[in-house]
């Protein structure tokens, strides 16, 4: 019995090291910046989730970055008239609006990245910089190219005040929202691997 227990604990900690190596890594990677700021595409595509997210898209489109905007995981409660009111009090032309789209069905980021995927092919679309936080970059990547394997993808990530990436560790908040975010990315990368799905993950 001791055996067992002693090889349980020993399995336990290897597994833990090698997560906790992993988390590490993760974090390391994550984006810094915006490696292209320069190339146009077909649209730009924001997943909601926060309003630095959303404002980036904003400036984006006005920019002329891309022709159109898809706003992807948008609450009911969200009317068309309300975004015009939220666009005019940022300071956003309302002649934006034509150039805007909604995406509703979106609840999680597997979901994101079917409504996209829906979206590109009833617009024609091939390429997309997509808008979201640094620390979902990886996994809004994952399922994306999943979905849609012959898209063009540009990232562009936003880098939230609250999220403290540069030392993630020293902050509980951080810490708790890396961990969560990475182990969410290792569960979906298996998934894929075995032919599953996550669409109950946000």
């Amino acid at each position: 019995m001791k055996r067992l227990a002693h090889a349980l604990f020993v399995i336990v900690g290897i597994v833990f090291a090698i997560w906790a190596i992993g988390l590490v890594r993760f974090a390391a990677t994550l984006p810094g910046g915006v490696a292209d700021d320069h190339t146009r595409t077909d649209a730009i595509v924001v997943l909601t989730g926060g309003s630095d997210r959303l404002a980036t898209g904003l400036h984006l489109l006005e920019e002329d970055f891309a022709p159109r905007l898809l706003i992807s995981g948008v609450a009911e409660a969200v009317t068309t008239d309300r975004l015009l009111e939220q666009l005019a009090m940022q300071g956003f032309p309302a002649e934006l609006r034509p150039r805007i789209f909604l995406g509703r069905r979106a609840t999680s980021t597997v979901q994101n990245a079917q409504e996209t995927a829906d979206w590109c092919r009833e617009e024609g679309i091939r390429s997309i910089r997509l808008v979201t936080a640094a620390y979902h970059m990886k996994r809004s990547l994952l399922e994306f190219k999943q979905l849609m394997p012959g898209l063009q993808i540009v990232p562009h990530p936003v880098f939230p005040n609250a999220v403290k990436q540069g030392q993630w560790w020293k902050y509980p908040g951080t810490l708790l929202l890396m961990t969560r975010e990475y182990t969410k990315f290792v569960i979906a990368s298996l998934a894929h691997m075995f032919g599953m799905t996550t669409e109950d993950f946000s």
